[in-house]
């Protein structure tokens, strides 16, 4: 029986240790000649659409290299797969160069990963028969160091102005607390995440649903480009594949797989965000979200996720407390401290004694604060010196206006 993986403790090569990576180790340069392999699991990424399971289980008891021998007409074809379903992946095998696809991604100083390398990320392993058959990855950074600590950001595309600017803040505040921040690039609270982010300095990732070498959705360009230059872009397809609505869905899973933990900050019943969450679930990841106004509706499929198992959240601090390790606790939150709050509590009856307005006698203060007129004596000139009360003859009365500043306790020792 083998030992389980932690889910966030990458999966190492068997022939031995990888050498160690410092927190800003740059990431391996790929090979100047791909082995048959990685050849072969770059041709697969052609091919083989993401998350398809009937697929990664041919990938899993054939080998990448044996399985693009039986889709090219090289080998004995895969088991359980109908003729028709066989024809088409043999038309965009016959179709596909992988040759080229590591050309043009070298040519953008790119490089395409396979499980087992040292940058690969091995909670994706987690995926199962879904897992992808590789990554394309643009970017200066180790991929399985940024994952090891990073959160989801998600929600929709057609955000508010309120989710957004929850958004950025907490792409921002995860960043000021070394956290990599991963999102898809899209309109709406993923791209407020990304840019939130980056203005911050911090480590942002991008997963999309195309090719690499594309932009999209187009309006978002420089940002793509701006995380490029201080993040990464990563995806399951080579260079010039276009989205589609099922890549999208399967983008979701990288993911939720990819980091500790999904929040969802805004999101309608039928958002793909949703899928996100609950595919974080399903993998044993923390699902979180950001409560919004009881009348949007881009914040009732959050307001229904938070009724299962997913936890409220409202900023950064929370957020690191529930994925983070053990001690990484929010500042209880706390309501401003008023002067007064740091009075003695037998000063603070007597202040309590005095009627909002008028004045009064120093016996009369005793009778309703219940202490005797020399201990009430004492507290109303320490309240004069204060400047919550002033003396009027005999007589005292409260001063509304008075709100010393806080600092030590005030009012006796």
């Amino acid at each position: 029986m083998t030992t389980p993986h932690p889910p966030h403790e990458p999966r190492r090569p068997a022939t031995g240790e990888p050498r160690p990576h410092g927190p800003t180790a740059p990431a391996p340069a790929p090979p100047d000649c791909p082995t048959p392999e990685r050849t072969a699991r770059a041709a697969l990424s052609r091919v083989i659409e993401p998350g398809d399971p009937r697929a990664g289980r041919w990938l899993r008891e054939l080998g990448p290299v044996a399985l693009w021998h039986a889709l090219t007409g090289d080998g004995p074809p895969p088991r359980g797969g109908s003729r028709a379903a066989l024809d088409g992946l043999r038309l965009r095998a016959a179709r596909a160069d992988p040759a080229g696809d590591l050309a043009t991604a070298a040519a953008l100083g790119a490089r395409f990963l396979c499980p087992g390398d040292d940058e690969w990320p091995g909670q994706l392993d987690d995926l199962g028969d879904t897992r992808p058959t590789g990554l394309w990855v643009r970017g200066g950074a180790n991929l399985r160091l940024w994952a090891l600590r990073s959160v989801a950001l998600v929600g929709a595309r057609a955000c508010t102005e309120y989710g957004a600017h929850l958004a950025a803040t907490l792409g921002a505040g995860l960043a000021d607390r070394g956290w990599t921040v991963v999102s898809g690039a899209a309109y709406g609270i993923d791209g407020a995440a990304h840019r939130g982010t980056l203005a911050a300095g911090g480590a942002t990732l991008a997963v999309l649903a195309c090719g690499i070498d594309r932009a999209y959705p187009s309006g978002h360009t420089e940002l793509i480009d701006r995380i490029v230059q201080q993040g990464l872009i990563v995806g399951e397809l080579p260079p010039g594949a276009h989205p589609t609505r099922s890549r999208f869905i399967q983008r979701n899973r990288v993911i939720a797989a990819l980091t500790r933990g999904t929040v969802v900050v805004e999101a309608a019943l039928r958002s793909g965000s949703l899928v996100t969450a609950r595919r974080a679930q399903t993998l044993g990841r923390l699902t979180m979200g950001v409560p919004g106004p009881v009348t949007s509706a881009l914040s009732a499929g959050v307001h229904q996720l938070l009724r299962g198992e997913a936890t409220v959240v409202t900023c950064a601090d929370e957020v690191v407390e529930h994925a983070g390790a053990i001690g990484d606790l929010a500042p209880e939150p706390r309501g401003p401290v008023l002067a007064r709050d740091l009075l003695e509590p037998a000063t603070a009856r007597v202040l309590e004694a005095l009627p909002p307005r008028g004045t009064v006698s120093l016996a009369d203060v005793a009778h309703a604060s219940g202490l005797s007129q020399d201990v009430t004596h004492s507290r109303l000139h320490e309240l004069c010196t204060l400047g919550f009360v002033r003396r009027s003859g005999t007589r005292w009365e409260f001063v509304r206006q008075a709100d010393p500043p806080t600092g030590s306790r005030r009012g006796g020792t």
